[in-house]
Parts: structure tokens; sequence; C-alpha cells
């Protein structure tokens, strides 16, 4: 192992920037991942534009990335569920670089048919949809409405409902273009929400009744236009805020339906609760990715020293999927 090691930062200019330094020893609980693959999500980027202000002259440096796929290169004491050369998948703070030092709770086996490019791309996206699932107490024959459903955590989460045994999946989209990327991921139905009206045309979907469980990716009105969708004594989990954090609900809707809201917000900074949620997505749903009803849906692939290209394709709102950078 070198004593050094390539790594992206940010703040320090409008673009990450590439760096030499050294590469960090596994403390205890802790392993050390020689990356091959790293994958963007929506937070890299806002982070990236929040930390360098030249007109305040705010600078924020940091080691950028949270998801990372690659193979154990050294333990830390106490480190016992995994073994070096191990291929694992995992998620933490600085992943952006050639080794990644995480909490040995907060990887994953790759399976044998995933490659490092698709491995990188999962974590996030069945941490989340898994974590929101269980939040919600969902059971297999239920009915899933995914908000925001083509998003790269939204289309894990349409996968990983009709995996998990979702009677019916109903997805939406503000893009008539998208409505076929969603039927593949596994949606039953797709609600274009630049035509219909949300609340009715999944009320139209259940003869009525409204569905079992809704994963909420946008919030704002769509938070609030959920909730008289939602059958009598169903769940609603609110996990991301696209529209904003804003919303104003129908407290009818809430109280006569008698209805579980709930959000999820799965950081790092509860490592053992996030243990937890990896550990429970190991058992629930590696298996569905090992033989192929869960893959991620990769948008582009760029080398390491291209990540600017990354950035500004995730920036332009123009990928379908994951977005991919490759570690030398």
């Amino acid at each position: 192992m070198t004593a050094t090691m390539t790594a992206l930062f940010g703040g320090a200019a409008p673009q990450w920037q590439t760096r030499q330094i050294p590469v960090p020893e596994p403390g205890p609980g802790q392993v050390l991942v020689r990356a091959r693959a790293v994958s963007l999500n929506n937070a890299d980027v806002q982070q990236l534009d929040s930390s360098f202000a030249p007109a305040t002259g705010k600078k924020t440096e940091y080691l950028a990335g949270y998801e990372f796929a690659g193979d154990i290169a050294a333990t830390g004491p106490g480190a016992d569920s995994v073994h070096i050369g191990d291929r694992v998948m995992g998620t933490t703070q600085g992943a952006f670089a050639q080794y990644v030092l995480a909490d040995h709770r907060h990887v994953m086996p790759i399976p044998e048919s995933l490659g490092h490019d698709e491995a990188c791309a999962l974590p996030t996206g069945l941490l989340t949809e898994h974590g929101a699932l269980t939040r919600a107490r969902f059971r297999t024959g239920q009915s899933v409405l995914i908000t925001g459903a083509t998003s790269s955590i939204g289309l894990t989460g349409v996968q990983t409902a009709k995996a998990l045994g979702a009677s019916l999946v109903i997805a939406t989209t503000r893009s008539k273009a998208k409505e076929a990327l969603l039927k593949k991921a596994g949606a039953d139905t797709v609600i274009v929400t630049d035509g219909p009206d949300l609340t009715q045309a999944a009320l139209d979907a259940t003869g009525g009744e409204g569905v079992d469980v809704v994963l909420d990716h946008v919030g704002g009105q769509t938070f609030a236009n959920c909730l008289p969708a939602t059958r009598v004594d169903g769940h609603v989990v609110n996990i991301g805020r696209l529209d904003g954090p804003q919303s104003t609900i129908d407290l009818d809707a809430l109280s006569y339906r008698h209805l579980h809201v709930r959000g999820v917000s799965f950081g790092f900074g509860r490592p053992e609760a996030l243990g937890r949620v990896v550990a429970a997505a190991v058992d629930d749903v590696m298996p569905a990715v090992a033989d192929g009803r869960i893959r991620p849906v990769i948008d582009s692939v760029h080398a390491f020293d291209q990540a600017h290209e990354a950035a500004d394709r995730m920036r332009g709102h123009q990928a379908h999927g994951k977005i991919i950078l490759t570690v030398p």
C-alpha cells in the first residue's frame, strides 16, 4: 500500500480539486477500503456549491463524497465482520478517494453478479428505500406509491418494493418521456404529475381506497396531496424534499384516515442506528440484488479527473440514474 492517495476536495474552488494526501489508518471498528468506483448524489453537488462563495469569501474545505465500492485493504481492532480482500460497497463521509475509511457496520458485501461500477450506485438507494419501507411497516401484498420515482433513489425504491412483494407499485414523474423508464424498473402504474391530479389518479388506481404506503421524495405540496391518496391506517414516509420543505396539509385527511406519518434521514450522526439499517437491508434485499431483481440504473461513467463533468451533469438535472466516477 502506498503512503499517499488521490482524493477530491471541495470548498476551495467552484469544482472539486484533486489532491495528494496521506492514506489513513483504520481505527477501532473501522475498515480501510481501496475504492474502485464512487457515485454522486444530489447532496454532493449541493455541498460543493454551498461550500465555496467567492462573493462572501466563504471557503469550507472538505473531503468529498458519500458512496463507494471497492476491496477491504485493512481493518482496525474490532472490525470482525469483514476480511482483507472482501469486495464491499458502503456509505461514509469522505468517499471520493483511492482509500476510504468507514465504520465496518456501514459496508455491505458485493454479490458476485455485480461489478464495482454497479455496486457503488446502490448503498444510498438501498438503505434509504428499504429503511423507509421498514418504518412504514410494509408487508408483502401491500400497495406502494413512490413520488419523484425517476430519481436514482426512487428507481431503487420501485425495484425494492416489487422485490419485497408489493402487489401494486404506483410511480410518479413530471415527464411523460420517462414513463417507459419507470415501467422497465417495475412500476405497475405511472402518474405523470403535469397531467391528472395526483390524489385522484392514485385513488383511481386503487379502487378508491388509496395506497397502503407512500414513499415521498418530493415534499412540498406533493406531500400534502399524498395524504388523501393513502388508505385508512396507511403510512406516509417523507424521504426527500425536491420541491422544498414547506407543505400545507389538510388535517382532515390526516385525522379521518388515521394516517401514520414519518420522516426519515439515515445520516452519519448515529452510527449504531445506521448500522442496524445496513444489517436489515443485507438480510432482506441483498438476495434480490444478487439475482438481478434490484439493479442500479446507471446514467454515465466518468474518469476521476473529470469529476467536474459529472457534477455539471447532475446540476443540469440531465441524469437518468446514477452518475459514477471510476477511481484510478
